[in-house]
């Protein structure tokens, strides 16, 4: 045993070298992709573009999910020779999508996997992992992802070591033996900042935490409503969690107990994620904890693995609804703010599932009170997130639309019923305007 931890720490020093150094693997013409989120390596990422704004890289393309951080290749003037790719536009991305300079991979999330293997060429493997063990792996800690099929399909594998990235038991492993170069950057992960739970969040949190019952599996998204609903069901018992993104409100539900994962008929006792994003809060409790598992996303995200789960609920957020039940959630009209992600895959899940709900979830106002979400058609050039045929049901601060199974008719007065009442009648004077209400 102490022969073979030698010969790992003997290769991992062969192996060390500097964020510049690791750069310097990245031929001309290579394809490099990275995660999602935290699994993407900064002090990399930041040697990438200094190459390549010294002049050094030509044709090179980085792909990356979630983008998180605000690297030189996003900025009004991109460096020459290392061209982006984002799939899921991000906000580092964001400003780069709309001007043209960085192109965006459409897709739902659960597919990149599948998309990757079978579309995408792919060189050079980057990504964040915790501190090599004993026998010589290292943990990818708060992702699983797309992770594994980037590492089948790259020649070269290149790892930012981190003491601070959570050590998780189930995410994809690397050996030493694998890896082409590593660097150490031991900085504190970035933290999401707490979404603010206003009002209006609190009051939708209270409407669909109301719709859960005990034992119920739940999905939750991103922002102040996902978290109000995880803040309001504290009272509840036995939930479980299967979930695209581990989130701080899943902690707080499992360390007061609300949530013991005990009815799952799958990975009882775990609580299942493709990834994590928060506060320092979700690292700790994810590191070295085996009720964790953060697992692919092309099995996380699966509707037909969701639907396993009975009673299960999905939570998740929008741009605008129109009388259809058509959600937009990643574009307001032609400008991206964001991507397709997982929704879809779990609002059909949640459909599948015995006794599931689907929940979209918004204010009912937007840019200060001056216009409403719930819209007669959505706003040229809005993209479709969840289609008319899949959405289940519609929540604001007013109340919960019924959709799913519902006529034209029934879902505009369904939604007209919990829009702001300053917009009801100018959403009814339309509605009867195309001949939708009589």
């Amino acid at each position: 045993m102490m022969d073979i931890t030698k010969k790992n720490q003997a290769l991992y020093q062969e192996k060390l070298t500097t964020p510049e150094g690791v750069a310097a693997q990245v031929k001309d013409g290579q394809r490099i992709f990275m995660d999602i989120a935290l699994a993407q390596p900064k002090a990399i990422l930041d040697a990438l573009c200094q190459r390549a704004r010294q002049g050094r890289m030509s044709d090179v393309s980085l792909s990356m999910l979630m983008d998180i951080y605000p690297a030189d290749c996003y900025q009004p003037d991109p460096p020459a020779g290392l061209h982006t790719v984002s799939l899921f536009c991000g906000a580092g991305a964001r400003r780069a999508v709309n001007a043209g300079q960085c192109d965006l991979l459409p897709g739902y999330y659960r597919d990149f996997p599948r998309i990757i293997r079978e579309n995408r060429e792919v060189n050079v493997f980057c990504a964040a992992a915790a501190p090599m063990d004993s026998n010589g792996y290292f943990s990818l800690g708060t992702a699983a992802s797309v992770s594994q099929t980037l590492i089948d399909k790259a020649d070269v594998l290149l790892l930012e070591v981190n003491e601070h990235v959570p050590y998780s038991f189930s995410a994809p492993v690397i050996h030493i033996s694998q890896v082409t170069a590593l660097c150490e950057n031991n900085m504190q992960l970035p933290a999401m900042k707490a979404a603010e739970l206003d009002e209006v969040s609190l009051k939708i949190g209270a409407l669909i935490a109301n719709e859960v019952r005990d034992g119920s599996t739940l999905q939750l998204g991103i922002g102040a409503i996902p978290d109000a609903v995880g803040m309001a069901l504290r009272e509840k018992h036995n939930l479980g969690i299967h979930t695209e993104m581990f989130t701080d409100s899943m902690v707080e539900l499992l360390q007061c107990g609300a949530v013991d994962n005990s009815r799952k008929p799958i990975h009882r006792g775990r609580s299942v994620a493709t990834f994590a994003f928060g506060s320092q809060r979700i690292y700790d409790y994810i590191d070295h904890n085996r009720a964790i598992e953060m697992l692919p996303v092309e099995y996380v995200n699966d509707p037909a693995v969701i639907a396993r789960h009975p009673n299960f609920v999905s939570v998740n957020s929008a741009l605008e609804v129109d009388f259809f039940g058509q959600v937009c959630a990643e574009s307001i009209g032609t400008y991206q703010v964001s991507g397709t992600g997982g929704q879809v895959d779990y609002v059909r899940g949640a459909v599948l599932s015995p006794g599931g709900q689907s929940f979209i979830a918004f204010p009912s106002t937007a840019k200060g009170g001056t216009v409403s979400r719930i819209m007669p058609t959505l706003t040229p050039g809005a993209i479709v997130t969840t289609g008319k045929n899949d959405v289940d049901n519609i929540v604001t601060e007013y109340g919960i639309a019924r959709l799913r199974g519902r006529t034209l008719r029934e879902r505009t007065e369904n939604l007209i019923a919990i829009a702001h009442p300053k917009f009801r009648e100018e959403l009814r004077y339309a509605a009867k305007k195309r001949n939708i209400l009589i």
